[in-house]
């Protein structure tokens, strides 16, 4: 049996946006503007408006998550469900009694709440006002808004994350077009960058200057982290993969825990004048406001080796110019997803967190894999036998094990998701769950992982 340490979360993570739908929501978020005006452009032209219909259904969804035997869930709040008007901050009265409610169903049921405060979810009308997080003013109203949750639900959530993915705004929003409004800004996405760590920066300022701390409560952020691991030991591939890792990882992992950007990066965004506007007042906000506890999103890593065109060529800057992806011959791969598998990438996370950074108290916040079609895998009973599931969490616990033996200061495990949720320009493609959704009737059905889950949290380990 591989035991984990005492009071281990064994749980999941899902989120605001994609599990709610947008039942009596005033404001729409970046996502829900897009299905308005491009439909076409998600899968099954399937949009947010119902999503896995939690709004409606948190009491049932709570008991399943529950006999599943989890013991700590992460969701998120709505900035455009819970605040009227951005500039004040002022609350809407159903959005306060939702939360309320979802919070009190989790701990009623004995399922530690773990929040984060934004998931993708930008309002809109921020966006085409201000420009997003490229402005200062929607940084400023992030902590306004990250004040009046801890306001309204800090005695009773203790755990709170500031931003989901952040690097992922940045990608997807100036970079590769993968998120409204899918600009290909390098100059936007960089400052953009240093905005995003500005805003949690402030967010846990607001957050100690409200007291959290003295009410038992931790803040942190939620990082997708990914290795970048060079072609080859070549000089030329093992800088690609460095430069990678500065601008993938360590531009918010060394500031959220140091306090301070990675120098290297700041030298290569100076030396190629796309360098961010900033000030000794923010710059000194950063130094003072770092997290408490750090979340680690991991799915698949990053193999990248030297460019196969100069990075001084005459083009726009991206900072993909210093290297270029690398598909390793013999990779095992999820088809479905296009992502390739490699657990010992979370080893790697672990053994990386304890060796540079404080061996800061850390969980995996989200790991997983989606599969499309999974009725495929129905047995006549009308459970879904996802044997391939249970197989990749073994192996990333087995791998997340180990680094915890070796010391690195690891208290949970998350899966993305509990209940099969939507998923953004993908919709319903891949499943992800212990619980399958029928997204036409609503029922939703405990998975063979499901089961298997709660023996682990039962037995704190697994054989």
């Amino acid at each position: 049996m591989k035991r984990f340490p005492q009071n281990f979360w064994w749980g999941a993570a899902t989120s605001g946006p994609q599990s709610e739908g947008r039942f009596n929501k005033k404001h729409a978020n970046v996502f829900d503007y897009w299905y308005e005006v491009e439909p076409e452009e998600f899968y099954g032209q399937i949009g947010p408006d119902t999503a896995s219909n939690f709004y409606n259904s948190y009491v049932d969804d709570i008991q399943l998550m529950k006999e599943i035997g989890l013991n700590s869930v992460r969701t998120s709040i709505q900035w455009t469900r819970l605040i009227d008007d951005f500039e004040s901050a002022t609350v809407n009265e159903d959005g306060v009694d939702y939360y309320n409610k979802v919070i009190n169903e989790f701990i009623k049921q004995g399922i530690t709440p773990v929040m984060a405060l934004h998931h993708f979810d930008l309002p809109v009308e921020l966006y085409h006002k201000y420009g997003g997080w490229e402005s200062k003013h929607v940084v400023e109203l992030f902590a306004k808004f990250a004040g009046k949750c801890f306001e309204l639900f800090g005695d009773r959530v203790k755990h709170w994350f500031t931003f989901n993915e952040p690097m992922v705004i940045v990608d997807g929003q100036y970079l590769y077009q993968f998120h409204y409004p899918n600009v290909i800004d390098g100059k936007k996405a960089v400052q953009v960058a240093y905005n995003l760590n500005l805003a949690s920066a402030k967010a846990i300022k607001v957050f100690k200057e409200l007291g959290m701390h003295r009410k038992d409560a931790q803040i942190g952020i939620i990082l997708n982290l990914t290795p970048s691991y060079p072609a080859s030991q070549s000089e030329e591939d093992v800088k690609a993969g460095r430069i990678a890792d500065l601008w993938r990882n360590e531009m918010f992992l060394k500031t959220a825990i140091y306090g301070e950007f990675p120098e290297k990066l700041v030298e290569l965004l100076t030396e190629d004048k796309v360098i961010w506007e900033s000030t000794d007042e923010e710059l000194n906000i950063l130094k003072n406001n770092t997290i408490d506890v750090l979340g680690v999103n991991f799915y698949h890593p990053s193999r990248v080796k030297a460019p196969d065109i100069s990075p001084n060529s005459t083009a726009d800057w991206t900072p993909d110019r210093y290297y270029d992806q690398y598909e390793m011959p013999g990779r095992r791969m999820n088809i479905d997803k296009g992502w390739e598998i490699y657990p010992q990438a979370l080893y790697d996370i672990a053994i990386n967190i304890r060796d540079n950074y404080k061996n800061i108290k850390w969980f995996v916040s989200e790991n997983g894999m989606g599969v499309s079609k999974e009725e495929r895998f129905l047995n006549d009973s009308g459970v879904i036998e996802d044997d391939y599931r249970i197989d990749f969490i073994k192996e990333h616990l087995e791998w997340l094990h180990k680094g915890i033996e070796e010391g690195s200061n690891c208290f949970g495990y998350h899966l993305w998701t509990p209940i099969d949720c939507w998923s953004w320009k993908n919709a319903y493609r891949n499943r992800y769950g212990f619980i399958s959704n029928n997204i036409h009737t609503q029922v939703k059905t405990i998975k063979k992982s499901g089961y298997w889950i709660k023996e682990v949290s039962k037995n704190n380990g697994f054989l």
